[in-house]
């Protein structure tokens, strides 16, 4: 059964009058276009194209446009650790893009993974959590603007075993008090996935019986494995349990796993297009083809993907 979750401003209705999943408004084809917004690990975006995978699992007959818009460094807190980058450039803040890739991208959903950076990578402390918090009330009444709905991530788990240079209580005094905080937030209708606690679970659990097992080889930054652990939880969330329990995207799509290499194409091609078209301070980011070529490619692409991933009669 899938779940009942608030849908905001997405609804026809006032939200205190219904509420209801966002697979069921995608099912009846009121959300469209999703964008994703986070940091490094969302512009890699393996989870992205895991998550793009399940929709054309479940919806073959039906484009959903998926817009990966993750920048690599990004806050949206708005802080920068000293010497950021050996001093190249501070971290970007989310919010000096936001307004205008809403109004260029015009999504009806966004999901927002933040916080992994937030705290700069430094024992907790107060005034940056503050920081945190209401640069996630900015992106919150910045979507609902925009007439989107939103949900939001927690940030993904800290490993010092495997962190070059290890910020000792980073995970359990910095993000698990960010997570907490997000997730508490559920009592006022807001739409959270724990992806943190989620995945302190299975790590510990893969570590009960390989003990070197890390979802990151530098701490921060996930494997093909950790991609799919946040995949999982946003499927989970979209109601789907069965495609969830899957050991990898390759094992939910069996016979229609072809798709997944022409999905990682699709979603790079549009990411590298989508944040040039709208705009960004991070330096060293590949610009890619303007926007009207990446998506005359990335159409010949989804008519690939529907061949392989349409049942065939």
């Amino acid at each position: 059964m899938i779940p009942r979750m608030a849908i905001a401003a997405l609804c026809l209705v006032a939200a205190s009058a219904r509420a209801e999943s966002p697979d069921a408004a995608i099912g009846r084809g009121e959300i469209k276009r999703i964008l994703f917004l986070g940091d490094s690990i969302t512009w890699d975006g393996r989870y992205v194209a895991d998550v793009e995978a399940w929709f054309a699992l479940r919806y073959p007959q039906r484009h959903i446009e998926v817009i990966n818009a993750g920048l690599p460094s990004e806050t949206v807190s708005g802080l920068s650790e000293e010497g950021h980058a050996n001093g190249a450039f501070p971290r970007p803040n989310l919010q000096d893009r936001l307004q205008n890739l809403l109004e260029k991208s015009r999504p009806d959903w966004v999901f927002a993974c933040y916080g992994m950076n937030c705290g700069i990578y430094l024992p907790f402390d107060e005034t940056r959590f503050t920081a945190f918090r209401e640069g996630i009330s900015r992106l919150r009444e910045s979507v609902a603007a925009a007439g989107a709905g939103l949900t939001l991530l927690t940030p993904p788990v800290y490993d010092p075993s495997h962190a070059p240079h290890a910020v000792p209580g980073y995970d359990a005094e910095v993000l698990e008090r960010y997570s907490a905080w997000q997730v508490a937030n559920r009592a006022a209708g807001i739409e959270v996935i724990d992806l943190h606690s989620a995945m302190r679970v299975e790590l510990a659990r893969r570590r009960a019986a390989a003990p070197d097992f890390a979802f990151s080889p530098d701490g921060i930054h996930p494997g093909e494995e950790g991609h799919w652990c946040i995949a999982q939880q946003i499927i989970r969330y979209l109601g789907d349990e069965d495609s969830a329990a899957a050991p990898s995207a390759a094992a939910m799509l069996g016979a229609r796993a072809g798709i997944l290499p022409l999905l990682h194409e699709r979603m790079s091609t549009l990411r590298d297009a989508w944040l040039s078209h709208a705009g960004h301070k991070r330096p060293g980011l590949p610009s890619g083809i303007p926007l009207e070529g990446a998506q005359a490619r990335a159409a010949v692409l989804t008519e690939r993907i529907l061949e392989i991933a349409t049942p065939r009669k």
